[in-house]
């Protein structure tokens, strides 16, 4: 007899997803809402075309599971990268204090010409930043061991 897999196969291991499309980046978006990362962690690579985030993802894979076994809540730092990057615009995003942290709401994208477009990546607070791109090339990597979610939560939001 044979099963389809189940996430809990995967036990602790680190993500690592790469979007080439929208449904592939709807998967990216849920898994680093909420997500929280400071200024001081966004960087441009304008030669390599590359903008990535450092971040503290909220861990929506492993929550099911902490609320069943009523063990806490965790977070995991992960690398947010962004591929064919052309420019970078931003709203509403103060990058002068380095320490100033951002909470990451949704990851969308609109596509133009020829496989062209624009991600948006809207911020908590009104805050968006816009990626213009070549091709959408998105990577989500884990890159430390989950711990603990200071708040003892899973974020919320109202309706």
């Amino acid at each position: 007899m044979t099963e389809d897999a189940r996430f809990e196969d995967g036990k602790e291991g680190p993500l690592r997803l790469k979007a080439l499309d929208t449904d592939d980046l709807q998967v990216i978006a849920a898994l680093v809402q909420d997500a929280v990362f400071p200024a001081a962690e966004m960087r441009y690579d304008r030669k390599a075309r590359r903008f990535a985030l450092l971040l503290n993802r909220f861990r929506w894979e492993d929550a099911p599971n902490a609320a069943a076994r009523r063990r806490n809540f965790e977070r995991v730092q992960a690398v947010l990268a962004f591929e064919d990057v052309m420019g970078v615009q931003s709203q509403g995003v103060d990058k002068s204090d380095p320490d100033m942290v951002f909470s990451l709401l949704s990851v969308a994208f609109a596509p133009g010409d020829d496989g062209t477009g624009r991600i948006e990546l809207t911020l908590a607070g009104d805050g968006v930043i816009a990626l213009d791109v070549e091709a959408l090339e998105v990577v989500l990597r884990d890159v430390t061991r989950p711990y603990v979610a200071p708040s003892g939560k899973a974020p919320s939001h109202p309706e």
